[in-house]
Formats: C-alpha cells, structure tokens, sequence
C-alpha cells in the first residue's frame, strides 16, 4: 500500500506503526520518523511566511482567511506521481494542515482513487482512535491495537502517580501576539498531567483573548506555541521571555515543544503529558528528555 500523509500527525502514526517505507508524500513540516523529508516526496508547503513574529503570523492568517485564500499549497503533479492507495488528511483546522475539500477538488482534478481518510480528533481519547483508523486502512491492525495498547500503559502510569495530589491549575498559551487559549485535545493534557486547564475549551477551538482579560487564577504558566519547537527565534523559549512581564511575577513559567507534544494528534501527545506531569509535580514521574519543556522562571 502506498500512503500519501497530507498532516505531520498522519506521518508520525505511520512511522509508528511500520509505514514508513510505504509513505510516499509527506509535507513540508513532517519530520517524524527522523529524515522523512529526505526520503520522501513533499507534496504539501506553506503559503505562510517563512518567518516572521507572532503578531506578524497572526496577521498573515487572518488576511488570508479573511481573503479566502489557502495556507498550504498541494503539489497536484507530485501527488499524482505518488499515486496513492491511501491518503491522510484533516478537516478540523484550516490553520494546522491542509484541510480536505483541497483534497477533494485534488482527486478530481488528477483523477485518483485513492481511499482518503480523514484524520479529526477533538479529544485525547480521540486519538487513540486515529491511531486504530490509520492501522485498518493501511491493513496494519495488529500494529495499530499494540501501540495504542503501549500508549495506554503510559498515559495509565501517569494517572497512578499524579493521583491523589493537588491539582495545580494552569494556563496554556497557544499563541502570545494575541494569546489564545487552547481547545480540542489540548486541555486534556493538561487533566492527564494532574492539572486543571484553565479557561480552556476542551474539545472546542482556540480562542483569542487579551492580557487584561486572561482567566484565573491560575497557577502555573505553560507557553505552547502552536506549531513551534522550544528553541529558535520565534520558539517556545523565545516567545515565553517575551511575555514575561505580561505574567504575574510570582509564578512558575514553562516553555513546551508544541510542534512535537502538543499540537500533533499523534503518539507522541504521551510524551506531551509525561513532560508536563513532570513539571506539575516534580519527582512524582520520571524527568523528560531534554528538549521538550523547560522551566523559565
């Protein structure tokens, strides 16, 4: 079977369940399994700028939506070389991937057949399931019930050794240039973790606000960039020292690896839960690699 991954997410369960030398397209973003992107075709990049500031970001976005104009090109010739079997795609966030009425107006315009799955997960529960989806449509449904067995496992040792402690309650920024508040799986994390989300909507979308109008009170800081590392100029690290003085004072404040542990709907979410379960209650869960949260103050 040859797969087409239009979503990092999609790649990233491919690879964990033994696909990767199926994958045949792959976009800009996807780099997990490690060196995907040298291996295999990109099919999909961004009409964003390859830099910029969030606020800058921001903007760009909402022009483009607002003008109703993509933020990912689909390479339609590529993707037909690739002829695919199967393609993974999305239709929960125009902002986060390709969504797939471009799929759609791509299939008819290329004349495919591929079986196109759709890959929308609102909560973490969720996407356990994707994982279970991408392992019966690529025909790997033993791999798929052992690896979402293996995340159980985990997200069930966590749960163990957070129960029974106090629940610190915790803001999330997804965004700093304006904040926005997480929603779908993202504040599930957080509960996994032995937390509470504050003004958070779970399985929802994210939403703007304001830094006179933040929710409270809260406890401890998260900065989860959407679609950033923890380094790099615009990273989590980065963007987190930048609001600093925006913040109360007192509190504890955490940069995060959203690009890898938080936004992706991939296995890797686990990961996400096991660094911030670490950072909630110190000690009570082994300490996470470096590279994936950092304590700035």
């Amino acid at each position: 079977m040859r797969i087409a991954s239009l979503l990092p997410a999609g790649t990233e369960i491919a690879g964990r369940l033994g696909l990767a030398d199926r994958l045949v397209g792959v976009t800009f973003e996807c780099d997990e399994p490690a060196g995907v992107r040298d291996r295999v075709p990109v099919v999909v990049d961004t009409a964003l700028p390859a830099a910029g500031t969030p606020a800058e970001i921001d903007a760009v976005v909402r022009e483009r939506a607002a003008s109703g104009l993509p933020l990912y090109d689909l390479d339609r010739a590529t993707l037909a070389a690739a002829d695919p079997d199967l393609i993974l795609t999305q239709d929960l966030c125009a902002v986060c991937a390709l969504p797939g009425s471009s799929v759609a107006q791509a299939q008819a315009s290329i004349g495919t057949s591929a079986q196109v799955l759709s890959l929308d997960p609102h909560r973490l529960p969720d996407v356990l399931e994707v994982i279970s989806a991408v392992g019966t449509a690529a025909r790997v449904p033993e791999a798929a019930a052992a690896l979402v067995g293996e995340l159980s496992a985990r997200l069930d040792a966590v749960a163990a050794a957070v129960r029974g402690r106090p629940e610190p309650r915790v803001l999330v920024l997804e965004w700093t240039d304006p904040p926005f508040l997480p929603g779908h799986w993202v504040p599930d994390l957080v509960t996994a973790a032995g937390g509470i989300a504050v003004g958070a909507v779970p399985g929802g979308r994210s939403v703007a606000t304001g830094w006179d109008a933040l929710p409270g009170p809260f406890d401890v800081v998260l900065v989860a960039p959407c679609g950033f590392g923890l380094a790099g100029e615009q990273g989590a690290l980065a963007q987190a020292r930048a609001v600093l003085d925006r913040l109360p004072a007192q509190l504890p404040v955490y940069a995060l690896d959203s690009a890898s542990y938080v936004v992706r709907a991939g296995p890797r979410l686990v990961d996400g839960i096991e660094a911030i379960a670490a950072a909630l209650h110190p000690g009570a869960v082994p300490e996470p690699p470096p590279g994936r949260i950092e304590r700035i103050r």
